[in-house]
């Protein structure tokens, strides 16, 4: 049941010789000849298996071919695990960073691997958690997440990683401008979205450290005990800024199991399993856990639908232009209309459950 990897994907090989060479030099007690994997899942930033001798590591770096260089920082997702790891036990450990791109091609940095069990939409049916195993689990997920929103991020250094002023109108127009910046479909439903957000973001200025992409597939298990999180992992787009924008992006993934197929088939996460909390269960327990109001909590369910949109038609975009081969992006246009469609539905019902 532990997320393993396999071999390298056609066209994300690493030169494996320059690579050698900076871990010998680099790496502490490094020996060995250096054999690398790629961890298959994940639509951002690329994470592979390497292996010195007896030692393994995970190395991870932007996508070939990506657009938008500012998600995809790599000094900066090392400096966020580098402050982390002091207050908050759940990330792993930062080993080494680099902006030689005469190696590998691009900044790289390498970080501790952590064994455990990874859930996700396709798995096989013997890993499937039984119910009531599957609605602890759920909890864990809200718990760790308002202890993330919990952490003092000002006495790790991590105050400067965002700007939280005027956060939400600015991640409205930034996520608009650049669906724009990728559009290659007419999608008249996220264009419509777009500008409803506009019209409605509300006047709070709550400040956290917010992850941006908080859902199960980032979250590694302890193998002994399915309900205990042990790393949250891809901490790419963390930054200081509102915790129910945050929690708005992660019930964007949340599809309920009486959700019509449309929405389940978007295999966004294992969110349909039974003993899964609904999207509001979801709300309302963040809500008791952390102290917060959530309020009209649709903004923030329709900001997460938005956003998931932009970034999968990104994806999209890279796949349209040829900068990727992954077979797995050539359909990805369906989940932007996909969202749109869900986003339009929650508006027009003012609620986040059964939609259709």
């Amino acid at each position: 049941m532990i997320d393993r990897p396999t071999q390298v994907r056609k066209g994300e090989e690493l030169d494996l010789k320059r690579l050698e060479v900076f871990l010998h030099t680099h790496l502490k007690d490094a020996s060995g000849t250096l054999n690398v994997l790629q961890f298959p899942n994940g639509f951002s930033n690329l994470t592979y298996m390497i292996e010195l001798g007896d030692k393994s590591f995970v190395l991870r770096r932007p996508p070939f071919g990506a657009k938008v260089k500012s998600g995809h920082d790599m000094g900066r997702e090392y400096r966020i695990l580098s402050g982390l790891v002091k207050a908050y036990p759940k990330v792993p450990q930062p080993i080494i960073y680099t902006e030689d791109e005469e190696i590998i091609g691009t900044p790289f940095y390498i970080m501790e691997k952590v064994e455990g069990v990874i859930l996700r939409a396709k798995m096989p049916k013997e890993m499937i958690p039984e119910p009531a195993k599957m609605r602890k689990i759920a909890e864990s997920l809200v718990d760790t997440f308002v202890e993330l929103h919990e952490v003092d991020y000002e006495s790790v250094g991590l105050g400067d990683i965002g700007r939280p002023e005027g956060y939400i109108q600015r991640q409205i127009e930034g996520w608009t401008r650049r669906y724009m910046a990728v559009k290659t479909d007419e999608i008249a439903e996220i264009e419509k979205v777009a500008k409803w957000l506009q019209d409605n973001m509300p006047k709070d200025n709550t400040k956290t450290l917010i992850h941006n992409d908080f859902k199960y597939d980032n979250l590694v298990l302890d193998s002994n005990d399915w309900t205990k999180i042990k790393t949250v992992l891809d901490w790419e787009m963390a930054t200081i800024g509102h915790p129910l924008m945050d929690l708005g992006t992660s019930i964007g993934y949340w599809m309920n199991h009486n959700d019509p197929d449309f929405m389940k088939q978007m295999g966004l996460n294992p969110t349909t399993l039974p003993g899964n909390p609904t999207r509001e269960e979801i709300v309302q327990h963040y809500a008791q856990k952390s102290g917060r109001e959530v309020g009209d909590f649709v903004f923030y369910y329709v900001y997460g639908l938005f956003k998931i949109a932009v970034i999968v038609q990104q994806i999209y975009y890279r796949y349209k232009k040829g900068l990727t081969q992954d077979e797995r992006f050539k359909n990805l246009n369906f989940v932007v209309q996909g969202c749109g469609n869900i986003a339009q539905r929650a508006i027009e019902l003012q609620r986040l459950d059964n939609l259709f």
